[in-house]
């Protein structure tokens, strides 16, 4: 496996006043998400969650790696409200005034070939 070029966040820098962000790879995410690496690269390359471009590789800080969880973060209702009352009413839509026919007319499903044709046909 391949060995970062940058020490991981943990090791102290040498110059600790130049400090640079730690760049994470798509499997190092994977991996805090539990999700797979190409779940990762998918959801980038879609533009669908924050990323650093470096050169044609997907890169990540921890702060796009904090806000992907905050944006996949489902909260619950608040307690003094009902779920289904959350939601807002939707708009009667408009009846359309012509029916068809083949909206009225009920659907049967045909019988199978082999129901159809003689179980004991002569070979051909």
């Amino acid at each position: 496996m391949r060995q970062p070029a940058i020490p991981p966040a943990s090791v102290p820098a040498p110059h600790a006043d130049s400090a640079l962000p730690r760049l994470y790879v798509p499997e190092e995410v994977a991996a805090v998400l539990s999700c797979s690496a190409w779940w990762v690269k998918d959801r980038a390359r879609r533009r669908l969650i924050p990323y650093t471009r470096v050169g044609r590789a997907y890169r990540f800080t921890g702060e796009h790696l904090a806000e992907i969880i905050r944006m996949h973060e489902a909260r619950p209702a608040s307690p003094h409200q009902h779920p289904a009352a959350a939601r807002a009413p939707k708009p009667p839509t408009a009846q359309p005034l012509l029916r068809t026919a083949a909206s009225t007319t009920r659907l049967r499903a045909r019988t199978p070939r082999r129901a159809r044709e003689s179980q004991f046909g002569t070979a051909a």
